[in-house]
């Protein structure tokens, strides 16, 4: 008895019992060979350049579009100007010619009065068989008066052919970028296990909402913000500002709002690569000094050069920084839990 007792199952008692497996471990796709991934590389290289063409050609295409969109932080950025200088905007027509900037004492030996904006328009008045040119003063609104008033010119021949080339390059990248996340993830995730695919469906669901977000955020309320201090820092050294190089503006707000988007990107790559093993809470807690320095050197590349605007883009990215921290305490707790019940009901089941 105790021999039969001993020996291995029969196939019969085998089939009946069939193993359970964890289909979330499995890999999907095909077996390829080495040659096949870079074929497959290659088409995502063309289909992802071919994309970024594309929309580069349409933004080309609606530059006065896409001007209007860049600019308008500027338009709805406001500043409280010195009390000892008063700007003045001359316009012929519709057409805005140049500003410059005057102290009090010029403006009432002038006669402009005391407003910290003035307007005028130039108009031709005939006298004889001459015409002179007489400067209207133009009612000036509260509104304007808190405006900037700064205007974007291009000084060089090509200075046009440059600005829609960058605001064209940008809206390329950040319209295609959809479908080049698509291209890239039907190379990448037949590599990937099934649960692995599950997180990184979720982190691009969120990742592109929170990018969203961070570029909204940074448009609305940043942007104006650093412009006004770009130009209050100006004044306080002594220097009027009156025009920037447009192709200097649109490279900065263009760099600026792709990389506020970028970096709201951070809970989403620090919570997948935790779901997947390679980060850990205590990881992430012993880098929170790193993570302070990353966040300012940010500010410092991608704002203006002072202070004010350097701590609004940080305080941001240390904020999901430290809620990224809370998320991983979080679910490592949560894994813990699982598993000590998982050993109690196994240690009871083998105790009856």
């Amino acid at each position: 008895m105790a021999h039969e007792t001993d020996e291995p199952r029969t196939d019969e008692h085998h089939h009946d019992q069939a193993p359970e497996y964890d289909h979330s471990h499995f890999e999907g796709g095909p077996v390829k060979t080495f040659l096949e991934h870079l074929e497959d590389l290659r088409w995502v290289l063309i289909k992802s350049l071919t994309a970024i063409g594309i929309a580069f050609t349409v933004c080309l295409l609606a530059g006065p579009q896409l001007a209007g969109i860049v600019t308008y932080p500027l338009k709805k950025a406001k500043i409280k100007h010195p009390k000892n200088r008063q700007f003045v905007t001359v316009s012929a027509g519709t057409n805005r010619l140049f500003n410059f900037s005057i102290s009090t004492e010029q403006g009432a030996a002038w006669g402009i009065g005391t407003n910290s904006q003035n307007s005028f328009e130039l108009a031709f008045v005939p006298d004889g068989t001459n015409f002179l040119i007489k400067a209207i003063p133009r009612p000036t609104a509260q509104s304007e008066e808190e405006r900037l008033n700064i205007m974007l010119d291009t000084i060089t021949p090509v200075g046009g052919f440059i600005v829609a080339t960058k605001m064209a390059m940008y809206g390329g990248i950040i319209f295609a970028s959809p479908f080049v996340f698509y291209f890239i993830a039907s190379f990448v995730f037949p590599a990937l296990k099934m649960m692995e695919r599950k997180y990184v469906y979720r982190g691009l669901i969120f990742g592109g909402g929170l990018f969203l977000i961070g570029v909204s955020f940074c448009y609305f309320f940043l942007l104006p913000v650093a412009l006004t201090a770009s130009v209050q820092f100006s004044e306080w050294l002594g220097f009027a500002v009156t025009f920037w190089r447009a192709e200097d503006y649109i490279g900065f707000v263009c760099k600026f709002l792709l990389g506020m988007g970028l970096g709201f990107e951070l809970p989403v790559v620090i919570l997948i690569l935790v779901k997947m093993g390679i980060l850990t809470y205590s990881m992430l807690k012993a880098g929170r000094r790193y993570m302070i320095v990353i966040s300012f050197v940010l500010g410092a590349v991608l704002t203006t050069p002072e202070v004010v605007t350097q701590v609004l883009m940080a305080v941001p990215l240390l904020l999901l920084y430290e809620v990224s921290i809370w998320v991983a305490w979080y679910w490592e707790r949560q894994d813990k839990k699982r598993e000590l019940a998982s050993q109690q009901q196994q240690h009871a089941t083998e105790s009856a």
